[in-house]
């Protein structure tokens, strides 16, 4: 089983990375591959809507998100992981992560989805909200925790020293372990849910 970490962090050893790291170290005490991207350092660029993806799968603009898609495809699970900046994920993020759901075809039904804030203070609630957004669109069961995915820290590293944070982190890994597990089981015997063909109704008169 494989778990793909997105940090979208432009500090790929800040605070950002303490809670990813915190969560990596359990997946691999239960022996399974966790891969972590860095994504918040890059230039990537959002979305402008050209509709190219439609026809070839993936994105018109062939940078990491293109490389990133296989890898996701492959993966049992997410992970989506952001400072707060003004109450919102970093930015860079958004576009990257717009642009990997928009552009890929695959199914996503049944990939466990999580995301992981980090901020000095506030806004953690509002940029929780925001991430896991692109979870229950695509048909992924969201992870929980024993509080939402959130852990303080202003300086790089300061996280670390945030004891209850640590845990969260810990206890998000280990529910998503459960879960990745589990649903392989329900596949194997069930198979994925049924599905309905696409009803889309637009809101103009």
């Amino acid at each position: 089983m494989k778990v793909l970490l997105i940090n979208g962090s432009p500090r790929a050893k800040g605070n950002t990375a303490v809670a990813i790291g915190e969560m990596v170290r359990v997946f691999e005490k239960h022996e399974i591959e966790a891969e972590v991207v860095q994504v918040g350092n890059k230039n990537i660029r959002g979305c402008v809507a050209c509709g190219s993806c439609a026809g070839t799968g993936k994105c018109v603009f062939d940078d990491l998100v293109n490389e990133t898609a296989p890898k996701f495809e492959e993966a049992d699970a997410l992970v989506l992981a952001s400072p707060v900046y003004y109450g919102s994920a970093n930015a860079t993020l958004v576009a990257f992560a717009d642009r990997l759901f928009y552009s890929t075809h695959f199914d996503k039904t049944m990939k466990v989805g999580a995301c992981v804030v980090t901020a000095r203070r506030g806004g953690l609630s509002a940029t929780f909200d925001e991430l896991n957004k692109y979870f229950t669109i695509s048909g992924m069961p969201v992870a929980s925790s024993q509080y939402w995915n959130s852990i303080h820290g202003a300086a790089p590293g300061e996280a670390a020293q945030d004891g209850e944070g640590l845990q969260i982190m810990r206890t998000l890994a280990e529910n998503m372990v459960f879960l990745m597990k589990s649903i392989a089981l329900g596949k194997e015997k069930f198979g994925l849910p049924g599905k309905e063909p696409r009803v889309g109704t637009n809101f103009i008169r």
